[in-house]
């Protein structure tokens, strides 16, 4: 499954943006735009579910964290013969009227909001809404309600992973970060990132920077650039779109990266590593949930053991040598076990490593 989401984000990289905008029509709502995800992928008569999403500010063709979800519901659609419309917000103050929009109708069986910012919208308009189902990704909904259901997912784990190899693969034992914001979920990545890069590796040295901004590749072009000629080898890129500029930079200097949320078929010549948060299964089991009845409200956390996330060196043009991939394996199989417990927490890190 990993191989085809490789494959299907690689296609998203170049066709997205462009499909959004030749499909459906304008919300009217801030130059955003509504689209209709077309009919059913499979059987005729009526579609067993029709979903709506509202996906992150940054949009699709991010190559990352809505091109992901976006696998997720057109594989609901081709698999399970459902049908969905979509909107593409450019603000966060558009969240709410969307959902607002959406479920006024009546016609939805679930309304997917992607990203953490999504909260304050879904937590309004669920309440307005109770009989309306709704999904929050990568967010936890505060409050015990019976029309909510949230999933969050343990990127501080695929991230151990990905700092375990890119440990392993640095020849200058310097490793970089570039995060979107310093806040808990970024440093999720982050914690993940430096606990397994020195686990493997303790001489290893990490530094980071955060754009705080999601949508600017050239501020991300030109901190990955002072991090890669301050001696780093490898940076990581968890800042939406604003992490395209590390491989526009990775490039630029001959070096390596990690996409976030991405897999190295969509930068083959640099990416070493991807991590992967499964957006694209959670949303399709909550559609099958919801088509057989089943589905329920609350919290879903989502690790290794979940299938929830992952790393990827799918597609890559880079050798990763066979040894290096034995080790995270091992790493891998440790964590899914319980044996290794990762830090989610930069404070957790020190007293992590201090008892391997």
């Amino acid at each position: 499954m990993i191989m085809v989401l490789a494959m299907f984000l690689a296609a998203c990289s170049g066709n997205n943006n462009q499909n959004a905008s030749n499909s459906g029509s304008n919300s009217g709502s801030g130059g955003s735009e509504q689209s209709s995800g077309g009919q059913a992928g499979s059987g005729s008569g009526e579609p067993p579910a029709k979903v709506a999403i509202v996906f992150a500010t940054g949009g699709l063709g991010d190559r990352s964290f809505n091109d992901t979800a976006y696998a997720g519901i057109e594989r609901a659609k081709n698999e399970l013969g459902i049908v969905y419309d979509y909107v593409e917000p450019q603000a966060i103050s558009e969240f709410e009227t969307f959902h607002r929009d959406f479920a006024s109708t009546g016609e939805y069986d679930l309304i997917v909001g992607i990203s953490f910012d999504q909260l304050d919208a879904i937590t309004t308009v669920s309440a307005e809404f109770p009989d309306q189902k709704f999904l929050l990704i990568d967010q936890a909904f505060e409050g015990d309600v019976d029309n909510v259901a949230s999933a969050i997912f343990k990127s501080n784990e695929s991230s151990f992973l990905a700092g375990a190899l890119a440990a392993l693969k640095s020849e200058t034992k310097k490793l970089g970060f570039l995060g979107g914001m310093d806040i808990p979920l970024i440093n999720e990545f982050l914690s993940g990132y430096i606990a397994g890069a020195k686990y493997v590796d303790p001489s290893v040295e990490v530094i980071y920077k955060y754009t705080n901004e999601w949508a600017n590749p050239n501020l991300g072009k030109e901190m990955a650039l002072s991090m890669y000629e301050s001696g780093a080898d490898v940076v990581y890129a968890a800042a939406g779109g604003s992490g395209n500029g590390v491989f526009m930079a990775a490039k630029e200097k001959g070096k390596w990266s990690i996409g976030g949320d991405m897999t190295p078929a969509q930068e083959p010549d640099n990416m070493i590593v991807g991590t992967l948060k499964r957006l694209d299964n959670t949303i399709y089991n909550n559609i099958q949930d919801v088509i057989n009845g089943t589905w329920k409200p609350g919290l879903q956390a989502l690790g290794l053991a979940d299938e929830g996330v992952d790393y990827s060196i799918d597609g890559g043009q880079i050798e990763i040598p066979q040894d290096i991939i034995d080790i995270v394996e091992d790493l891998k199989a440790k964590v899914i076990s319980g044996e290794i417990s990762v830090p989610a927490t930069l404070d957790e890190v020190d007293a992590f490593l201090a008892s391997k």
